[in-house]
């Protein structure tokens, strides 16, 4: 996502920065035009100096979580990667002068902010956060950047769905047991998916730079939300293979542990705080989106 946020940034001639922990591998797969410092984000640094007089800063750190057995340590690093350095990057910010500060931050965050939801319930921005780990999380990690706004810097928390892209990601991990034909819905099947393609994600990014408006939390996630059965299905016709081999609740609960919760759970989460800003979407159908990712290039 990072990749293709800077490229799309380039494009329309902005100025990019990227703060990498390994910046010989970023500067490798970034294209000519950016300019790439070290960043350890958990500590004070150096790095710091490079907020200054920029317009404004994106946060896209944090481990994976989806996919992966979450342990106690996991869980250390989770919160490391997104609570610890969205304090330490507000630190850096508060450090500079008044008048060199970015003007707006605009930090990841996701949809597990609401918590489990039926898959009737309608979510929005204005919808109560969830009370289990991943919901905690995330609005621990949002709070950790809100403290900007005492700054005077404008702070929007993108709530991110899942994210539909080439090169990987989630959908490349539920494609590939298509592609052996063993594909299927996951769990239940009836747990909404509030996906989202990469596109509408770096656009609705760009528009949080932009909107001075943009404030507080945005969804970002496609206006039709599909459950997990559904999903499959579209997969299958895609890639012209059958949705018919469940993979079991109790299987990935083996796997993962609790870590299985992302997959088994969802949230029917709407971006109407995008739409009100008059973002339209790239990829508003799940059809359209899944052959611009899955289909032949």
């Amino acid at each position: 996502m990072g990749r293709r946020l800077v490229r799309k940034l380039l494009a329309r001639k902005d100025l990019v920065t990227v703060l990498s922990r390994d910046p010989v591998g970023a500067r490798r797969a970034l294209p000519e035009g950016v300019r790439v410092a070290g960043y350890t984000p958990t500590q004070e640094g150096p790095w710091s100096d490079e907020l200054a007089s920029t317009d404004g800063v994106v946060m896209l750190a944090g481990e994976p979580i989806v996919g992966v057995r979450w342990s106690e340590a996991k869980k250390k690093e989770f919160e490391a990667s997104r609570i610890t350095a969205g304090e330490k990057l507000v630190e850096g910010i508060e450090r500079l002068p008044p008048n060199r500060r970015p003007k707006v931050l605009v930090g990841a965050s996701g949809c597990g902010f609401y918590g489990h939801r039926g898959s009737d319930e309608e979510i929005d921005e204005s919808s109560p956060a969830g009370r289990d780990y991943l919901a905690l999380l995330a609005q621990r990690w949002e709070e950790a950047l809100a403290r900007a706004t005492t700054l005077g810097v404008r702070v929007v928390h993108t709530r991110f769905g899942i994210i539909f892209g080439k090169g990987g990601g989630a959908l490349e991990k539920l494609a590939r047991p298509f592609r052996m034909h063993v594909g299927g819905p996951i769990g239940s099947g009836k747990q909404i998916v509030p996906w989202v393609h990469i596109e509408d994600v770096c656009g609705i990014i760009m528009l949080a730079i932009d909107n001075a408006e943009a404030k507080g939390p945005i969804n970002a996630t496609a206006p039709n939300p599909v459950s997990m059965e559904q999903l499959a299905e579209a997969i299958g016709v895609i890639l012209h293979r059958r949705s018919y081999l469940r993979v079991p609740e109790g299987a990935l609960r083996a796997l993962f542990g609790e870590g299985a919760e992302p997959l088994l759970t969802g949230q029917r989460a709407l971006p109407r705080a995008a739409e009100r800003l008059g973002y339209d979407f790239e990829y508003p159908e799940i059809l359209p989106a899944l052959e611009s990712v899955l289909g032949p290039d």
